[in-house]
């Protein structure tokens, strides 16, 4: 398989210095090029209710249409659309693009017979099953506006979200499956419909095999209503600038923000990206292991793929025990996989499993050209381990890209974009910034800092198009959190640098910058080095108080299935010596747990604010309701209340 990038394409630095010297014209090309309209805009951007600008501001277009019937109409309706490969249901099963159609707009039928019509709110609380890309793109095709809750949520945090959106109806399941258990989600639904003020007028239900629930009188049945829909329903046309989706972000207290997505330039930024950052173009396939539940699975399982013309799979399984650490690599041989999209976390428990890449050895890979990490900080020591074993495994040198976004953006700020030009690697960097994105480091005064010296990383207004509108139904507080910081600038919440060749790096949250007797140190630089000790599989560090110095580091780490033989202490002592050598004793660093696990989040970010507060004696310690495992944080606190 061909890993060069197309020739043909033009090179990164003619696309960026297309965007600066016009950028109403580049987007408004890449709009006319990329996405079918039913009125084509003749404006990119609005700036009229500066620092909220919104994209296309006279296109008219169906984003659902651009997803799936218009490649029906171009003659790729027998393409696979979706893969769903579950191995937790010992299931595989390909949905061509007219199978795809024919479902959705039946059931955006369904849903329009029931009253849900243009504007109205949906909330999607699902698995990993392909009903829950059917019921997102059913949303679409009328106007309405989803909102997919992860499954599995805890009642309230549903209830939450229920509330802020007052959602016309909800679509759910009978269960989720896992490996070793059965996840009920009526019950959990139920309740928070219970708890919610603002309830919906029904709810539709997919009963899976593997656990069948009883309906209530406000419950449809999503087998029946289809079976009932022999006919579709044609697309609605909706502004550019209409909501397309509501996307909350996993706060730990107060009211959660939710991140609104516009429908023209979040269609354009999707399929902008597909061939610019991933190289990928019509037939090809890629395999983002996510969930729908995150932004990732919205733009990359989701939207992105389908408007691209894209095979895209959906992966119900985990990294490792689905049956083992060679999943990903199971599917990726068996369908074919061009691009594999996952986080860090997965291959640092991949590589936990497997240090030595045996299982991923097992299997032809030879179609895969790139594997994406993106979620959280990409540490020079996993992507040296995926980009040697991968080397190994399949004798080519496979680009790891590292690739760095938000919620709020919807898509990578940062990345090596394979379409463009591909740059060479740097451990440590999502590389340079995607085009369309300015990014700048400044001091917390508003000065720019030097390359090389770390700051606050903001990106210029405007953003491009695809990032977030606004927080629903809440402007001013869309502008307090990102926009009043600095003027003229969003504020992106993460520290890092820019090195003298344009590279970015993100090191952590701001508040993962702390306070060494005056000396601030990135936590994700002491990490980093900490991390790249043989030994260790995970880490994280963090800042706690210090009576004498204000803060200073403490890690945790968990040590690798091939260091069993390893003395805990003498690790512990190696790390210290390490991080004296690579970093100097100002970091003041001597304190290093070994630990059996880190507490996550589902998505696979580690809560090391909810840790910091429990090694500072918080009283109530902030603890997300999208941990994965509470157990992991019970065992762990003991150990942090230390001190």
């Amino acid at each position: 398989m061909d890993t060069k990038p197309d020739t043909t394409a033009p090179s990164y630095d003619d696309v960026v210095t297309r965007i600066d010297s016009d950028p109403e014209g580049f987007w408004l090309d890449q709009a006319a090029t990329l996405i079918d309209w039913v009125k084509e805009p003749t404006r990119a951007v609005d700036d009229s209710n500066a620092p909220i600008y919104r994209w296309y501001p006279d296109g008219e277009l169906n984003v659902c249409y651009n997803a799936l019937d218009r490649h029906v109409e171009n003659g790729r309706g027998d393409q696979t659309a979706l893969i769903y490969d579950s191995p937790v249901t010992d299931t595989v099963r390909s949905i061509t693009y007219a199978e795809l159609l024919d479902e959705v707009s039946r059931f955006a039928r369904a849903l329009s017979e029931r009253g849900v019509t243009k504007g109205d709110r949906v909330v999607i609380y699902m698995p990993m099953i392909p009903e829950a890309a059917v019921a997102m793109l059913a949303c679409a095709r009328l106007g309405a506006i989803h909102s997919v809750v992860f499954g599995g949520f805890a009642p309230n945090e549903l209830a939450v979200r229920i509330d802020d959106t007052a959602p016309k109806a909800i679509i759910s399941t009978s269960c989720g499956v896992e490996k070793n258990r059965v996840l009920e989600y009526k019950p959990m639904l139920n309740e928070a419909i219970e708890i919610a003020e603002n309830r919906p007028d029904f709810t539709v239900i997919v009963q899976r095999d593997e656990h069948r629930c009883e309906l209530g009188e406000a419950d449809v049945d999503y087998a029946e209503i289809l079976a009932q829909t022999p006919e579709g329903i044609a697309p609605v046309t909706v502004k550019a600038t209409d909501e397309l989706y509501v996307l909350y972000t996993s706060g730990t207290t107060g009211k959660p923000k939710g991140i609104v997505r516009d429908s023209g330039g979040y269609a354009v930024a999707g399929a902008f990206s597909m061939p610019a950052i991933f190289g990928l173009h019509p037939g090809d396939t890629m395999f983002t292991a996510s969930d729908v539940g995150w932004v990732v699975g919205h733009t990359y399982i989701v939207y992105a793929p389908l408007l691209a013309g894209v095979t895209s799979v959906l992966y119900e399984g985990k990294p490792v025990g689905t049956p083992d650490a060679g999943a990903f690599f199971r599917a990726i041989e068996q369908h074919g996989v061009n691009v594999h999209f996952t986080a860090p976390t997965a291959m640092r428990v991949v590589r936990k499993e497997d240090p030595n890449g045996e299982l991923m050895k097992k299997y032809d890979l030879s179609s895969l050209r790139a594997e994406f990490l993106a979620g959280e900080r990409l540490d020079p020591d996993t992507y040296e381990w995926t980009t040697k074993t991968l080397a190994e495994a399949t004798g080519r040198d496979i680009p790891v890209v590292d690739n760095w976004w938000q919620t709020e953006t919807g898509w990578p700020i940062a990345a090596n974009p394979l379409g463009l030009t591909r740059f060479p690697l740097k451990a440590g960097s999502p590389t340079k910034p995607v085009p369309g994105y300015q990014i700048e480091v400044l001091e917390p005064g508003g000065t720019p800092v030097k390359a090389g010296e770390e700051g606050l990383i903001v990106m210029k207004l405007p953003l491009p198009p695809g990032t977030m509108a606004t927080v629903w139904g809440d402007d001013s507080r869309f502008i307090s959190s990102y926009l009043a910081a600095f003027d003229g600038y969003y504020l992106t919440g993460d520290s890092g640098y820019l090195d003298e060749d344009g590279y970015v790096y993100v090191m952590g949250r701001t508040d993962d910058v702390i306070n060494v007797a005056g000396h601030r140190l990135s936590t994700g630089i002491i990490e980093a080095v900490v991390a790249s000790h043989p030994a260790v599989a995970e880490a994280a560090v963090i800042g706690v108080h210090d009576d004498v110095k204000g803060q200073i580091p403490r890690a945790l780490v968990v040590l690798g299935d091939s260091a069993e033989a390893a003395d805990p202490a003498t690790v512990t002592d190696e790390l210290v010596a390490l991080v004296r050598k690579e970093i100097g004793p100002v970091a003041a660093f001597r304190q290093v747990d070994v630990v059996a696990g880190l507490p996550k989040t589902r998505s696979g970010k580690i809560l090391r604010k909810t840790m910091r507060e429990i090694a500072d004696g918080a009283d109530n310690p902030a603890v997300p309701s999208t941990i994965e495992d509470r157990t992991v944080l019970d065992d762990l606190s003991s150990v942090l209340a230390r001190g």
